[in-house]
């Protein structure tokens, strides 16, 4: 396995300990609990990083793998969906946007099964890229944001967070959609 392969691998490793720490963040609730809300972020934010390293190694070294291209989008969707569903437990990302998210996800991923049977990889798109990058700012913002504002207007940040999201679902629709539309022909002759 090539180090950009490790890397995505460290990434759905990471999962469950971001999970571990935003389940025990409790924002906006008597319990809220900063250090774990600011620790969940920085896992966040680390496993992004691998995101970004694992294509840019991939890309300059050449060693772009049929396993990368399919792991590095589920990584991401492992991370990111975990990441909407506590946001959405907080109160501050609507059931619609993660279902958006959700279906987009669900969609793209049996266009590339149906691709895989036929022996064709398809990689993330350009669009795919933004959705994931505009996920990831939203996500990186709600965790770390609190840790540097004082006296956090709590309204005013859930407002944001909101807006931030329904700008997510908009992106992660029109990415989809695009997407299934470039890849149209796995249905046109799918049995």
């Amino acid at each position: 396995m090539n180090l950009p392969n490790k890397l995505t691998m460290l990434r759905v490793i990471l999962v469950p300990f971001f999970m571990f720490f935003a389940a025990g963040s409790h924002i906006g609730t008597s319990a809220y609990n900063p250090v774990f809300h600011l620790v969940a972020g920085v896992i966040f934010a680390a496993a992004s990083f691998t995101d970004f390293l694992d294509g840019y190694i991939a890309r300059k070294n050449h060693l772009v793998t049929d396993f990368g291209k399919f792991m590095d989008p589920l990584a991401d969707k492992c991370l990111t969906t975990a990441a909407f569903v506590y946001m959405m437990a907080d109160g501050l990302c609507h059931p619609v946007v993660l279902a958006l998210v959700m279906f987009r996800e669900f969609a793209v991923a049996g266009v590339r099964m149906i691709a895989a049977e036929r022996g064709t990889v398809i990689a993330a798109n350009i669009w795919g890229k933004v959705k994931t990058v505009l996920q990831m700012l939203t996500i990186l913002f709600y965790y770390i944001a609190p840790a540097f504002l004082r006296d956090v207007d709590v309204l005013g940040f859930g407002l944001v967070v909101q807006g931030l999201c329904w700008l997510v679902a908009l992106v992660t629709v029109l990415s989809g959609g695009i997407y299934l539309w470039q890849n149209r022909s796995c249905f046109a002759s799918a049995k």
